[in-house]
Protein backbone atom coordinates (compact mmCIF):
# COMPACT_ATOMS: atom_id res chain seq x y z
CA UNK A 1 0.00 0.00 0.00
CA UNK A 2 2.64 2.47 0.63
CA UNK A 3 3.98 2.01 -2.57
CA UNK A 4 1.05 3.04 -4.11
CA UNK A 5 0.48 5.82 -1.90
CA UNK A 6 4.23 7.28 -3.13
CA UNK A 7 3.06 7.12 -6.48
CA UNK A 8 -0.06 8.43 -6.27
CA UNK A 9 1.16 11.57 -4.37
CA UNK A 10 4.64 11.18 -5.20
CA UNK A 11 6.25 11.38 -1.62
CA UNK A 12 3.53 14.09 -0.35
CA UNK A 13 0.75 11.83 0.96
CA UNK A 14 -1.78 13.48 2.64
CA UNK A 15 -3.15 12.38 6.21
CA UNK A 16 -6.07 10.30 4.85
CA UNK A 17 -4.11 8.81 1.98
CA UNK A 18 -5.22 5.22 3.41
CA UNK A 19 -8.64 5.77 3.20
CA UNK A 20 -8.50 8.22 0.09
CA UNK A 21 -6.70 4.89 -1.75
CA UNK A 22 -9.24 2.50 -0.50
CA UNK A 23 -11.78 4.81 -1.88
CA UNK A 24 -10.14 5.12 -5.44
CA UNK A 25 -10.06 1.44 -5.39
CA UNK A 26 -13.80 1.21 -4.43
CA UNK A 27 -14.45 3.45 -7.87
CA UNK A 28 -11.88 1.06 -9.69
CA UNK A 29 -13.82 -1.81 -9.33
CA UNK A 30 -17.31 -0.27 -9.73
CA UNK A 31 -15.77 1.01 -13.53
CA UNK A 32 -14.72 -2.65 -13.90
CA UNK A 33 -17.68 -4.20 -12.83
CA UNK A 34 -19.58 -1.63 -15.09
CA UNK A 35 -17.25 -2.10 -18.31
CA UNK A 36 -17.85 -6.12 -17.80
CA UNK A 37 -21.63 -5.59 -17.92
CA UNK A 38 -21.23 -3.72 -21.15
CA UNK A 39 -18.79 -5.97 -22.87
CA UNK A 40 -21.14 -8.74 -21.20
CA UNK A 41 -18.27 -10.48 -19.62
CA UNK A 42 -19.20 -12.57 -15.67
CA UNK A 43 -15.95 -10.74 -14.22
CA UNK A 44 -15.79 -10.12 -10.70
CA UNK A 45 -13.88 -6.91 -10.22
CA UNK A 46 -12.55 -8.14 -6.96
CA UNK A 47 -11.20 -10.83 -8.78
CA UNK A 48 -9.96 -8.71 -11.39
CA UNK A 49 -8.59 -5.62 -8.49
CA UNK A 50 -7.40 -8.41 -5.96
CA UNK A 51 -6.94 -7.52 -2.41
CA UNK A 52 -3.75 -8.82 -1.13
CA UNK A 53 -1.82 -9.38 2.23
CA UNK A 54 0.48 -6.30 0.78
CA UNK A 55 -1.91 -4.38 -0.88
CA UNK A 56 -3.61 -5.06 -4.46
CA UNK A 57 -2.87 -6.63 -7.50
CA UNK A 58 -4.34 -6.57 -11.23
CA UNK A 59 -5.12 -9.66 -12.56
CA UNK A 60 -6.03 -10.12 -16.30
CA UNK A 61 -4.94 -11.83 -19.26
CA UNK A 62 -1.63 -10.31 -20.77
CA UNK A 63 -3.14 -10.78 -24.15
CA UNK A 64 -5.79 -8.12 -23.13
CA UNK A 65 -3.10 -5.48 -22.70
CA UNK A 66 -1.77 -3.64 -25.89
CA UNK A 67 1.34 -3.16 -24.38
CA UNK A 68 1.77 -7.06 -24.38
CA UNK A 69 0.70 -7.51 -27.76
CA UNK A 70 3.39 -5.12 -28.44
CA UNK A 71 6.47 -6.63 -27.27
CA UNK A 72 5.23 -10.21 -28.06
CA UNK A 73 5.65 -8.73 -31.57
CA UNK A 74 8.84 -6.88 -31.12
CA UNK A 75 10.16 -10.22 -30.16
CA UNK A 76 8.86 -11.46 -32.99
CA UNK A 77 10.92 -9.13 -35.15
CA UNK A 78 14.29 -9.56 -33.29
CA UNK A 79 13.82 -13.20 -34.32
CA UNK A 80 13.48 -12.85 -37.81
CA UNK A 81 15.50 -10.31 -37.98
CA UNK A 82 18.65 -12.77 -36.72
CA UNK A 83 17.13 -14.81 -39.20
CA UNK A 84 18.15 -12.15 -41.91
CA UNK A 85 14.18 -12.33 -42.92
CA UNK A 86 13.90 -9.14 -43.30
CA UNK A 87 10.19 -9.09 -45.23
CA UNK A 88 9.17 -11.00 -41.44
CA UNK A 89 10.98 -8.56 -40.11
CA UNK A 90 9.14 -5.61 -41.56
CA UNK A 91 6.07 -7.35 -41.10
CA UNK A 92 6.58 -7.85 -37.57
CA UNK A 93 7.82 -4.83 -36.48
CA UNK A 94 4.96 -2.65 -38.87
CA UNK A 95 2.24 -4.92 -36.78
CA UNK A 96 3.87 -4.17 -33.16
CA UNK A 97 4.19 -0.62 -34.38
CA UNK A 98 0.51 -0.41 -34.81
CA UNK A 99 -0.56 -0.98 -31.49
CA UNK A 100 1.02 2.48 -30.55
CA UNK A 101 -1.73 5.72 -30.77
CA UNK A 102 0.83 8.12 -28.87
CA UNK A 103 3.39 8.22 -26.50
CA UNK A 104 2.99 5.78 -23.65
CA UNK A 105 0.98 6.47 -20.73
CA UNK A 106 -0.02 10.18 -22.41
CA UNK A 107 -3.22 11.00 -20.57
CA UNK A 108 -1.66 9.13 -17.40
CA UNK A 109 -0.33 11.39 -14.37
CA UNK A 110 2.70 9.12 -13.82
CA UNK A 111 4.51 8.79 -10.70
CA UNK A 112 8.32 7.50 -10.67
CA UNK A 113 7.41 3.93 -11.24
CA UNK A 114 4.90 4.87 -14.06
CA UNK A 115 7.40 7.14 -15.99
CA UNK A 116 10.29 4.44 -15.62
CA UNK A 117 7.78 2.11 -17.24
CA UNK A 118 6.54 4.64 -20.00
CA UNK A 119 10.13 5.27 -20.89
CA UNK A 120 11.26 1.51 -21.15
CA UNK A 121 8.17 0.97 -23.26
CA UNK A 122 9.17 4.39 -25.86
CA UNK A 123 12.67 2.87 -25.94
CA UNK A 124 11.42 -0.70 -27.01
CA UNK A 125 9.37 1.67 -29.62
CA UNK A 126 12.01 3.40 -30.92
CA UNK A 127 14.16 0.32 -31.28
CA UNK A 128 11.42 -1.03 -33.21
CA UNK A 129 10.88 1.80 -35.64
CA UNK A 130 14.72 1.56 -36.34
CA UNK A 131 14.87 -2.52 -36.84
CA UNK A 132 11.53 -2.07 -39.08
CA UNK A 133 13.33 0.73 -40.84
CA UNK A 134 16.53 -0.96 -41.59
CA UNK A 135 14.48 -3.82 -43.03
CA UNK A 136 12.58 -1.65 -45.27
CA UNK A 137 15.50 -0.33 -46.61
CA UNK A 138 17.29 -3.95 -47.49
CA UNK A 139 13.91 -4.53 -49.11
CA UNK A 140 14.73 -1.58 -51.15
CA UNK A 141 11.89 0.63 -49.83
CA UNK A 142 14.15 3.98 -50.04
CA UNK A 143 11.47 6.06 -51.66
CA UNK A 144 8.34 5.09 -49.51
CA UNK A 145 10.69 5.71 -46.38
CA UNK A 146 11.62 9.45 -47.18
CA UNK A 147 8.93 11.11 -45.68
CA UNK A 148 8.80 9.06 -42.46
CA UNK A 149 12.47 9.56 -42.02
CA UNK A 150 12.66 13.19 -42.17
CA UNK A 151 9.69 13.30 -39.79
CA UNK A 152 11.27 11.05 -37.45
CA UNK A 153 14.77 12.37 -37.55
CA UNK A 154 13.32 15.83 -36.77
CA UNK A 155 11.87 14.43 -33.68
CA UNK A 156 15.31 12.81 -32.42
CA UNK A 157 17.91 14.70 -34.56
CA UNK A 158 21.42 13.37 -32.74
CA UNK A 159 20.07 9.08 -33.20
CA UNK A 160 23.03 8.26 -35.67
CA UNK A 161 20.33 4.51 -36.37
CA UNK A 162 17.99 6.44 -37.85
CA UNK A 163 20.01 9.29 -39.41
CA UNK A 164 22.15 7.02 -41.32
CA UNK A 165 18.61 5.47 -42.58
CA UNK A 166 17.34 8.54 -44.06
CA UNK A 167 21.04 8.95 -45.42
CA UNK A 168 20.75 5.60 -47.05
CA UNK A 169 17.22 6.35 -48.75
CA UNK A 170 17.94 10.13 -49.81
CA UNK A 171 20.98 8.48 -51.31
CA UNK A 172 19.03 5.68 -53.42
CA UNK A 173 16.72 8.05 -54.52
CA UNK A 174 19.29 10.15 -56.11
CA UNK A 175 19.43 12.67 -53.49
CA UNK A 176 22.97 12.21 -52.91
CA UNK A 177 23.33 16.90 -51.73
CA UNK A 178 20.74 15.86 -49.29
CA UNK A 179 21.85 12.88 -47.79
CA UNK A 180 25.63 14.51 -47.06
CA UNK A 181 23.46 17.74 -45.92
CA UNK A 182 22.39 15.30 -43.68
CA UNK A 183 24.92 13.71 -41.92
CA UNK A 184 26.21 17.50 -41.51
CA UNK A 185 23.24 18.65 -39.48
CA UNK A 186 23.82 15.39 -36.92
CA UNK A 187 27.67 16.33 -36.97
CA UNK A 188 26.39 19.71 -35.62
CA UNK A 189 23.87 18.93 -33.52
CA UNK A 190 26.31 16.43 -31.59
CA UNK A 191 29.31 18.37 -31.22
CA UNK A 192 27.22 21.97 -30.46
CA UNK A 193 25.37 19.64 -27.72
CA UNK A 194 27.80 16.80 -26.68
CA UNK A 195 30.94 17.89 -27.89
CA UNK A 196 31.28 14.69 -29.71
CA UNK A 197 31.83 13.73 -33.57
CA UNK A 198 29.20 10.77 -35.34
CA UNK A 199 30.52 6.98 -34.79
CA UNK A 200 33.19 5.42 -36.66
CA UNK A 201 30.54 3.23 -39.23
CA UNK A 202 28.67 6.40 -39.89
CA UNK A 203 31.53 8.75 -40.58
CA UNK A 204 32.26 5.67 -43.13
CA UNK A 205 28.91 5.35 -44.62
CA UNK A 206 29.39 9.65 -45.28
CA UNK A 207 32.94 8.84 -46.64
CA UNK A 208 31.44 6.10 -48.59
CA UNK A 209 28.47 8.80 -50.20
CA UNK A 210 31.25 11.08 -51.00
CA UNK A 211 33.56 8.88 -53.36
CA UNK A 212 30.96 5.59 -54.06
CA UNK A 213 29.04 5.15 -57.38
CA UNK A 214 25.58 4.08 -56.14
CA UNK A 215 25.40 1.64 -59.11
CA UNK A 216 28.72 -0.11 -57.62
CA UNK A 217 28.10 0.10 -53.94
CA UNK A 218 26.21 -1.27 -51.33
CA UNK A 219 25.48 1.48 -48.60
CA UNK A 220 23.26 -0.18 -46.47
CA UNK A 221 26.14 -3.14 -46.05
CA UNK A 222 28.83 0.08 -45.18
CA UNK A 223 26.26 1.17 -42.30
CA UNK A 224 24.48 -1.58 -40.88
CA UNK A 225 26.93 -4.25 -40.87
CA UNK A 226 28.85 -2.09 -38.82
CA UNK A 227 26.15 -0.76 -36.53
CA UNK A 228 24.02 -2.54 -33.96
CA UNK A 229 22.38 -0.25 -31.73
CA UNK A 230 23.16 3.74 -31.39
CA UNK A 231 26.06 5.03 -29.14
CA UNK A 232 24.22 7.68 -27.63
CA UNK A 233 20.34 5.66 -27.80
CA UNK A 234 19.05 5.73 -23.93
CA UNK A 235 19.82 2.54 -22.06
CA UNK A 236 16.76 0.90 -20.94
CA UNK A 237 16.36 2.01 -17.21
CA UNK A 238 16.32 -0.75 -14.79
CA UNK A 239 13.35 -1.79 -13.62
CA UNK A 240 11.97 -1.96 -10.07
CA UNK A 241 10.75 -5.51 -9.60
CA UNK A 242 7.26 -4.18 -8.83
CA UNK A 243 7.09 -2.39 -11.57
CA UNK A 244 8.54 -4.81 -14.53
CA UNK A 245 5.10 -6.75 -14.31
CA UNK A 246 3.04 -3.85 -14.97
CA UNK A 247 0.28 -3.06 -16.26
CA UNK A 248 -1.31 -6.24 -16.83
CA UNK A 249 0.22 -8.12 -13.12
CA UNK A 250 1.15 -5.12 -11.36
CA UNK A 251 1.55 -6.09 -7.54
CA UNK A 252 1.38 -3.44 -5.25
CA UNK A 253 3.41 -4.33 -1.94
CA UNK A 254 3.58 -2.06 1.22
Amino acid sequence: MNVLISELWQGSPPRNARTTTQTYILSLRKLIDAAARHAGVADDAKKVLVTTSAGYQLRVPADSVDASHFERLANVGHRARERQDYAATARAFAEALSWWRGPALVDVQAGRRLRIYAQRLSEIRLNALDCRIEADLRLGRHHELLGELSAVTAQHPTHEGLVAHLMLALYRSGRRCEALEAYQRLRTGLTEKLGLEPAPALRRLHRSMLSADQATTDLTETWQATHAVPRRAVPQPRIPADVAAMPWSASLPN
